[in-house]
């Protein structure tokens, strides 16, 4: 264990026996991927006395120094992931919120650490998910319902906090605040993209009322499911949660960029639109809406397409080069394709 880990091992230590009450033991401590605006750490904690004894195996979340465009904070997203595993979603469980910076510098939080793989590839092509394919759609629609329940009305204080004034029913709000933003980021890439302001104009003629605002994962994609051949285990990553139309989450899984490969598999690459959306209406007593889903889907890859845009421009301005940066961006034109596939059938 290098130096670093060291200290932040005895940094966490202190901190849990403080938090706790007790006797704490760290185990293994080992650096997992992140993103561009969180740390992770595999940790095991041994709780040797008090009333939280036990074992715990853990990730710790940590923010880092910089930040996605709309993603939350650690403390804010441990609200979201606490207000969701409330409502019975399948997502690690967390611990231990921490503010105060003068533990490790920054804020952070634990979380209970899950079996699974979430690889694209995996869980769309894998032979070993033949069976768990057959039940994947209805478990992921029945957890998406669950997070959909989670609303301003029923929200604890603190995730409303987190998360803001959420607008009425009825409004056009949340469709125009999001070419508002999409527009702010267009006009900062350094290259016309005519694709991308003619679907804007389109979006931005066609947008419609929302229903009544709900939480919205914001990410809900293969790839934040982890899945093993027992099961579906849990939903993750939760830093872009928002109030929102619950058609952001059903398009958004719909994306051709999810479905690795399985094209004919338009949702999520391991289930048919019909077979989901009526798996989805039975769980949330809400059936989706086919023009919504259409105008969200739009937006989808207008996002997407923007967000590759602005992958590529780090590694081409030799911020943060990477060969993943670099052919992310190369995909966009991928996404201007869909853009237009998808106008032209509205």
């Amino acid at each position: 264990m290098d130096a670093s880990l060291m200290e932040l091992k005895t940094q966490l230590e202190s901190y849990l026996r403080e938090r706790l009450q007790g006797e704490v033991e760290l185990g293994e401590l080992r650096s997992l991927s992140g993103g561009a605006c969180q740390d992770n750490y595999l940790v095991d904690v041994k709780v040797k006395s008090g009333a939280s004894a036990g074992d715990y195996p853990l990730v710790l979340r940590t923010d880092k120094g910089g930040a996605l465009l709309s993603s939350l904070s650690r403390p804010d997203e441990f609200r979201v992931v606490e207000s969701a595993y409330g409502a019975g979603v399948l997502t690690p469980r967390p611990y231990w919120l921490e503010t105060d910076r003068r533990w490790i510098g920054r804020p952070f939080y634990f979380m209970q650490r899950i079996p699974g793989r979430a690889t694209g590839r995996y869980v769309v092509k894998d032979r070993e998910l033949n069976q768990l394919r057959k039940s994947l759609p209805a478990l992921i629609a029945e957890n998406l319902a669950k997070i959909h329940s989670v609303q301003p009305a029923n929200a604890a204080a603190e995730l409303k906090a987190a998360l803001g004034d959420a607008p009425p029913p009825g409004s056009r709000t949340l469709a125009l605040d999001a070419v508002t933003v999409m527009r702010k980021s267009l006009d900062e890439l350094p290259e016309a993209r005519p694709a991308l302001e003619l679907a804007l104009n389109f979006l931005e003629a066609r947008a419609p009322e929302n229903d009544a605002p709900v939480l919205v994962h914001g990410d809900f994609r293969t790839g934040n499911f982890m899945v093993s051949p027992e099961g579906l285990h849990g939903i993750v990553d939760w830093e872009f949660a928002h109030w929102g139309d619950r058609h952001e989450d059903l398009s958004w899984l719909c994306l051709r960029d999810w479905r690795f490969g399985k094209n004919n598999k338009e949702v999520g690459g391991f289930a048919d639109r019909a077979e989901f959306f009526d798996a989805y209406a039975r769980a949330a007593g809400v059936a989706p809406d086919a023009v919504k889903i259409l105008y969200w889907e739009i937006m989808g890859n207008l996002r997407w397409a923007v967000g590759s845009v602005q992958q590529a421009e780090r590694h081409l301005s030799g911020k943060d080069r990477g060969i993943e940066l670099a052919a992310i961006g190369r995909r966009t034109v991928e996404m201007e394709y869909e853009i237009l596939r998808l106008i032209e059938g509205a």
